[in-house]
């Protein structure tokens, strides 16, 4: 029954008068000799892939009394569907089964296991299935490279790219696609503009989909100059270029901007706003602080589009409200959904607890948190650290119980850094750097001018934040302290200094980076886990408010 459904029996091809007739006689067969007879004339004529076709031929077999169903699965057409159905399912032993049983793997076979794999976090498995090709086109290596992006396995995805690019593979719009958001992932704004160079200069298309993977590269690399003038450079403008840079003014703290933008669509264009648009409208307000303006657009985008509020607008419009003070608010908003809330959502509102010190709010919430989410070590923090806050150090030690006895282990801390073609990534008072000893002095020569300009360590935050730096490091060598090191080290004075986190910036390296960028007079551009900070001037673009 599960063949019937692979391919639409219904349609009506688009067909010459000459292919008419072979597709009007398979409709109209009796007998499995019939059918076999007509559907020799349709390989012939070269249609043995139509969907159309093998829709006919396939449903024959199955529904027919006279009907033989392992005549269809015969067809590697049909079988390749088959995987694929199976893919769908995550059935990927039977993928495996029906794969391993072509005797003839054709590109299809061969990429659909691949993707598959790939699809459901088996990229090792993937992997092999790749090295077994007997050759491998353009279409293998971009489901394999795909597979490890996917995946965030950013640099082996960099290493299959440099195979690919020795064999005298031509890159295409998907490799080229996959790449760039793997450089989106690691930060590594030169190989983006590289990869972006080669497309420009080759016959590559830009097509919608690439242009929106080259906005958003330039977005979370820290570039929105850049992303904003390939923005205007498109001759044409979907809904997905839209929301690619409104969501790039939000990351950024640029909440005007992005309504302004919005505005603009509305205004200027035929592309109507959607469900994305409004997500990325409201995260941007909520980045900014603009109260007034998300509770605006919570209730204009039911208004004016009809767009019910989901899970993703309630979880902006909670961190919103949470973030500004307004927890009462904000637990009403919760009281007051549809729906049941989300992990987002209450961990939202559990952030915004945090900020504000409010352990009776959060003490049941954090619970709820925990459980929703028993693997997330991040989770279990936030709630240690506002008792902590308080001083309820027993409960902090049953929140860490709770953790070993579960398994759970902490999120290691890194920051990563792209200089000359390079990500250099680091870990809090890692040494394994070969230049270690001159980032380290660099580092002390970094603590002594900022604390001549007023800084003293801040521990608030951090001392129980077992998710973000290790607390076993002092404040001065975390990840985020060592990269800035090494890019003064490495960079021209009033180059700009670009870091990926995969956490959020703690209070001390926030205000320790706002006093650097004052000393050495550079802007540092750091992507922490939820947002962009650019230091200035000893003043940051998110005016302290993450």
């Amino acid at each position: 029954m599960s063949s019937v459904q692979l391919l639409p029996a219904t349609a009506t091809p688009s067909i010459s008068t000459a292919k008419a007739t072979p597709f009007k006689n398979l409709q109209s067969c009796s007998t499995m000799a019939e059918l076999k007879q007509h559907h020799a004339n349709i390989i012939k004529l070269g249609l043995s892939s139509d969907n159309d076709a093998m829709g006919r031929v396939i449903k024959f077999c199955a529904l027919s009394e006279s009907g033989d169903l392992n005549y269809a699965l015969k067809d590697s057409f049909c079988q390749n569907n088959l995987i694929h159905m199976y893919v769908n399912f995550e059935s990927l032993e039977e993928a495996k089964r029906v794969f391993d049983s072509l005797d003839k793997k054709d590109d299809v076979s061969w990429t659909t296991l691949i993707s598959g794999y790939s699809r459901w976090g088996s990229v090792d498995k993937a992997f092999v299935v790749f090295e077994s090709m007997p050759v491998k086109n353009s279409a293998a290596w971009n489901a394999v490279i795909a597979a490890h992006v996917q995946n965030n396995r950013f640099r082996e995805a960099f290493n299959l790219f440099e195979r690919m690019r020795n064999e005298n593979v031509a890159m295409d719009n998907f490799v080229a696609a996959s790449m760039l958001s793997a450089c989106t992932g690691l930060g590594a704004l030169e190989q983006g503009e590289w990869i972006y160079d080669y497309v420009r200069s080759s016959a590559i298309e830009v097509d919608p989909k690439l242009a929106t993977t080259i906005m958003d590269m330039y977005c979370k690399c820290g570039r929105l100059d850049k992303a904003f003038e390939v923005f205007n450079g498109l001759s044409s403008k979907g809904v997905s270029s839209w929301n690619c840079m409104i969501g790039g003014f939000a990351m950024h703290g640029k909440g005007k901007a992005a309504i302004e933008l919005l505005k603009k669509m509305e205004t200027e264009t035929m592309v109507t706003p959607d469900y994305v648009t409004f997500v990325n409208v409201l995260g941007a307000c909520a980045h900014s602080g603009l109260v007034e303006e998300g509770r605006y657009y919570f209730s204009y985008m039911t208004e004016v589009y009809g767009i019910a509020p989901g899970m993703e607008h309630y979880g902006c419009l909670v961190d919103l409200l949470g973030r500004a003070g307004m927890l009462e608010e904000a637990r009403e908003v919760i009281n007051e959904m549809p729906f049941r809330p989300d992990v987002g959502v209450l961990g939202a509102f559990l952030g915004a607890c945090r900020i504000h010190g409010n352990i009776d709010m959060a003490e049941e919430i954090g619970r709820q948190v925990i459980e929703l989410e028993p693997n997330n070590s991040g989770r279990y923090v936030l709630l240690a650290n506002l008792y902590a806050k308080a001083g309820r150090w027993e409960d902090v030690a049953n929140i860490r119980k709770l953790m070993n006895d579960r398994g759970v282990k902490k999120v290691a801390g890194f920051s990563m850094i792209e200089l000359e073609g390079t990500v250099s990534e680091f870990i809090a008072g890692g040494r394994t750097h070969p230049q270690a000893t001159e980032i380290y002095a660099k580092l002390e020569e970094m603590l002594v001018r900022i604390k001549d300009l007023g800084y003293v360590p801040n521990p608030d935050g951090i001392l129980y934040d077992i998710c973000e730096e290790e607390t076993e490091n002092p404040l001065h060598y975390h990840s985020e302290k060592l990269a800035i090191a090494f890019g003064l080290l490495k960079t021209k004075p009033g180059e700009t200094i670009r870091i990926t986190k995969n956490l959020r910036v703690c209070k001390d390296c926030h205000q320790a980076s706002k006093l650097i960028s004052t000393v050495y007079d550079r802007e540092i551009i750091v992507r922490d886990r939820n947002r962009f900070h650019h230091f200035k001037g000893g003043v940051c673009s998110c005016n302290d408010y993450w």
